[in-house]
């Protein structure tokens, strides 16, 4: 992994640091790629060499100079990439995505006291969401045995955890399965989540800057996140300490957009009182 790179101007591109302002539609690929499709594609390219060039990327996606300076301006600003002479290269603070069966390993304690607290507010009757992270996995685990309860989900994980769960009625949406998360994914996932209405949102996340918000490792989970949150009252973030002042890929949410956040008592005090500040009702276990 290459070490960060001071941003400096490239005299054949200018400044490094340019405003973000997207391309004309003229300088679209050919193919009508969006620009954040067009992002994660650069991003992800960016993880696999190292580094990148705006030239090599301006070919590789059949558009200007400037429109990829943009993309990359753009995802320096989120902290995803370190602009540097020419390109840029991937800082070594990204959270990447781990396999569900990695993750299941991490800070499983926390997690499951985590959940354990989250099964408390859950009541008798209510129509949830749990998206496919593992600490939604540990409410999944807690909730068994409430009666009438109504659960939506886009883990492959929660409706297997749920398959003996004889109270509780589970919806699974359909759409791409995706084995690195155990989710499902994708626009008919999306459709699917417009259909309901939910009480409330168990929502886990890869990332929690405060800055930045809630965030995930792969856009097309996340836009099946934020179609969760679209349809929900109240909207509940589950998160050991060890996500906070951590970004992914794409971001879910604005923690101005999260009710209650659920942690175990690491999380840092200087977290805690911005959490608060920011109007979150903040439950340490």
């Amino acid at each position: 992994m290459m070490k960060d790179s001071p941003i400096v101007d490239d005299p054949d591109e200018g400044s490094a640091l340019e405003p973000a302002t997207g391309g004309s539609a003229a300088e679209m690929p050919l193919d009508g790629m969006m620009a954040e499709e067009r992002r994660t594609q650069i991003l992800q390219i960016i993880r696999s060499a190292g580094r990148v060039r705006v030239n090599g990327l301006a070919t590789r996606f059949n558009t200007s100079a400037v429109t990829i300076r943009s993309d990359l301006n753009e995802l320096h600003q989120r902290g995803l990439v370190l602009r540097s002479h020419g390109g840029a290269v991937l800082p070594e603070t990204i959270l990447r995505e781990s396999p569900v069966h990695e993750r299941l390993k991490t800070h499983s304690d926390e997690k499951r006291r985590i959940g354990a607290m989250a099964a408390t507010l859950i009541d008798d009757g209510e129509t949830i969401i749990l998206d496919s992270g593992t600490t939604t996995l540990e409410i999944a685990r807690q909730i068994k045995k409430k009666p009438g309860l109504q659960v939506i989900t886009n883990g492959v994980n929660i409706a297997a955890e749920l398959l003996d769960a004889r109270d509780v009625q589970v919806f699974i949406v359909g759409g791409t399965v995706r084995g690195e998360s155990a989710s499902i994914s994708g626009h008919f996932a999306e459709q699917m989540f417009e259909q309901f209405s939910a009480d409330k949102l168990f929502l886990s996340g890869a990332g929690c800057d405060l800055n930045f918000g809630v965030s995930g490792a792969n856009l097309e989970e996340t836009m099946v996140n934020r179609a969760m949150i679209r349809i929900a009252r109240e909207i509940i973030l589950v998160a050991d300490s060890s996500k906070f002042s951590k970004r992914s890929m794409s971001r879910i949410a604005l923690f101005s957009q999260i009710d209650t956040v659920i942690s175990n008592t690491s999380l840092e005090e200087e977290v805690q009182e911005k959490l608060r500040a920011i109007g979150c009702n903040l439950i340490l276990v």
